[in-house]
């Protein structure tokens, strides 16, 4: 798990069950964890904080821990003026979120690791991201910085504490959302050119090095694509998805995409994987299938799943948090190649293999190979007198052996926590493409195979092992769970849960998410619109974080919303519409300013505004026109739908949306309403066609 040397004496993190924290547990330097004892004892000794934030997988934080944290004499220094905390920012996100916007306000950029000192109340006074051991990079050293600050606060206290306000007063005014009115049919169309006008058609995606996949961004173009019928856009979202599944950013051996590109090309990774990118990218590729029918992005979904399952998995059910960039000490080690090692590996197969990546000898990465595909299959095909299928069979096969080859080498560390938000995240694409893929492939009982177990699995889990005694928690590892649960992990654990039950209609799944809503509701909203993103009982920091803004994950506000839309659809209760409608108002103005910001926000708020499809199926699981309606339903993607479904009649505790209908000549019966209306129920899978399509 990490290079420390564990000679050293451990210090406080030592008991810790975090992955990243336990990275630092033999530090030289006296490092406690977040505690109230450790801001007590700041606040007694008159010491000022130094705060290091960072995530297992991080390069940047191995190689500050390697270079600084490591080092006796900077430690010593270290634990002489400052009391020392770590903070796993994925366990915290309330502390990284306040944090980081104080970085952000005072040098204009944010990153991880991130430094911060901290008065022993808690207001920020001088903050940064990496920095080196000595003077490079154009960057101060860390030596240098630490003796300056230990100065300041000796001798120049009230300007320490001038800086302080100013950062909180900065802070508490930027918590405050406006509200606005709620986003009109134009805006969204407004926005979608605003973001394609915005596309690189040359490479993909948005921005420029390093390149984040936007899936968020992508779904939000789809949702609008369809709701407004505009199939142009399907030229931009298949074009970004085709860039980034290429190679180099898509592991095209063992499958997942890394956190993002370092080139504008998708080419060189930060080759760190996260789990939460890859939930979010297997529903944007699986949508797009759904749409287009084009089998590659089918077999991204696939391949996708098939590496969570095999890497990020716990045996329990739990999905693991992270795959560490480096392995031995080195960036992507694991991933790259030298074109000895292919030729070795794939004999005969190898000319073939060679033409498919344009591989050389001298690589195209540090001397080293990145796969990245340089011509098509059909360019193959046509070169190598093939037919496609074969050519696909081929790669495959290749591909299969080159993984069998990397499994020998020495793998990344696995940050294996389990988080509840990001485990609701990968439980909606697992518990989707469960129904989806063998719907669209017209294979017989789709519930038995093994996307569908993963997602029952990690649904048992984190009712269990994540809400031990009815209470839910963020985080969980090695059987110990967290004390904190944020307003995401809620949020993201009732989508994945609806997802679930519109799975399989297993009522338990409904029934639960329905309790965590209104329990989110309790603990997290404010009066003011949307929600806070820590509980009303939760720890008081130094602001109370709401965070609006969607990041490399969703905000807690997004999902939150989306949640609330969908449960109002389910139960008829207006008031779950009315706080979703209270939080759409407050991002209005923001998302039409910076739109790849509240990508997440923006298909919620589209598909409020439209009208929502309820969609009502009783029979008996199993007969034959019962289970071709669901086929009918799920032959096609489309988000502003709910679905609910049961044997008749419905248990009491069935959503809303199921009770008082009745079953129509003694058939399995179909109810379709929208906009407050509803169409006449039928026994015609073929009339329901026509419903759904209206």
């Amino acid at each position: 798990m990490s290079n420390s040397n564990k000679t050293q004496k451990p210090n406080h993190l030592v008991y810790e069950s975090s992955p990243y924290l336990l990275q630092h547990a033999h530090n030289p330097v006296d490092w406690h964890p977040w505690r109230e004892g450790t801001l007590a004892k700041a606040k007694a000794e008159d010491k000022p904080i130094f705060l290091s934030i960072g995530y297992s997988a991080c390069h940047w934080c191995h190689r500050m821990r390697e270079e600084t944290f490591e080092d006796p004499e900077t430690a010593a220094f270290m634990n002489e003026h400052f009391i020392n905390i770590k903070v796993d920012r994925e366990e915290r996100p309330d502390i990284d979120s306040i944090y980081m916007q104080a970085v952000i306000a005072m040098t204009g950029s944010g990153g991880w690791p991130m430094s911060v000192f901290l008065a022993p109340d808690l207001k920020p006074f001088y903050s940064g991201t990496y920095f080196p051991p000595v003077r490079r990079y154009n960057m101060p050293a860390f030596k240098d910085i630490l003796s300056g600050l230990a100065n300041a606060w000796e001798t120049d206290r009230s300007e320490v504490e001038k800086v302080g306000n100013q950062i909180i007063g900065h802070l508490q005014n930027q918590n405050r959302n406006e509200k606005n009115d709620l986003l009109l049919p134009e805006h969204f169309e407004i926005i979608a050119k605003s973001i394609a006008d915005s596309y690189d058609w040359g490479y993909g995606g948005w921005g420029s090095a390093p390149k984040f996949p936007q899936a968020m961004a992508l779904e939000f173009i789809l949702n609008h694509a369809l709701a407004t019928n505009q199939t142009q856009h399907y030229k931009l979202i298949n074009h970004c998805l085709h860039a980034m599944a290429r190679g180099g950013m898509y592991d095209v051996v063992g499958g997942g995409f890394s956190r993002y590109s370092t080139d504008n090309f998708w080419r060189v990774p930060h080759f760190e994987k996260m789990l939460y990118d890859n939930a979010l990218l297997i529903r944007a590729y699986l949508h797009v299938w759904q749409i287009t029918k084009e089998l590659a992005f089918k077999r991204i979904v696939e391949e996708t799943l098939n590496f969570t399952l095999r890497e990020m998995t716990h045996a329990q059910g739990g999905f693991y948090s992270s795959l560490d960039a480096d392995s031995e000490g080195e960036e992507g080690k694991f991933y790259v190649w030298t074109l000895d090692e292919i030729r070795e590996n794939l004999k005969e197969d190898s000319a073939f293999f060679e033409a498919a990546y344009g591989i050389t000898a001298d690589g195209n990465w540090e001397g080293k190979i990145v796969l990245q595909r340089a011509e098509d299959d059909a360019t193959l095909a046509t070169r190598f007198k093939l037919n496609v299928k074969t050519v696909s069979f081929k790669l495959a096969e290749s591909h299969s052996k080159l993984l069998s080859a990397r499994a020998l080498r020495i793998r990344p560390a696995t940050d294996d926590k389990i988080l509840t938000a990001w485990n609701g995240l990968m439980l909606a694409a697992f518990a989707e493409a469960a129904i989806i893929i063998p719907n669209m492939a017209q294979q017989a009982l789709p519930l038995q195979n093994e996307y569908y177990k993963a997602a029952t699995r990690n649904a048992k889990f984190m009712l269990s092992a994540l809400r031990p005694n009815g209470k839910l928690c963020r985080a969980w590892r090695d059987g110990t769970t967290s004390k904190v649960v944020f307003l995401e992990d809620y949020a993201a654990l009732v989508l994945g849960l609806l997802e679930l039950y519109q799975t399989d209609f297993d009522n338990k799944w409904f029934t639960s998410a329905h309790e965590l809503i209104d329990e989110m509701i309790e603990k997290f909203s404010d009066p003011n619109g949307g929600f806070f993103d820590t509980p009303h009982d939760g720890e008081i920091l130094l602001i109370r974080p709401k965070d609006i803004s969607d990041n490399a994950t969703p905000s807690g506000n997004a999902l939150a919303c989306e949640a609330l839309i969908k449960l109002a659809a389910y139960t008829d209760d207006g008031k779950y519409r009315d706080l979703a409608e209270q939080a759409l108002a407050i991002m209005s103005n923001s998302a039409l300013r910076y739109p790849l910001g509240f990508a997440r926000w923006l298909s919620a708020a589209e598909n409020a505004q439209g009208n929502i499809k309820q969609v009502a199926v009783l029979g008996e699981a199993g007969e034959e026109m019962f289970e071709r309606m669901l086929k009918v339903i799920r032959a096609e993607y489309r988000p502003g739908m709910v679905v609910a479904a049961s044997s008749y009649p419905p248990p009491k505790d069935a959503p809303v949306l199921l009770i008082d209908r009745v079953l129509i000549n003694g058939k399995a019966t179909a109810y379709v309403c929208e906009g407050f209306v509803c169409k006449y129920p039928t026994n015609d899978p073929e009339t329901l066609t026509t419903q759904l399509g209206a």
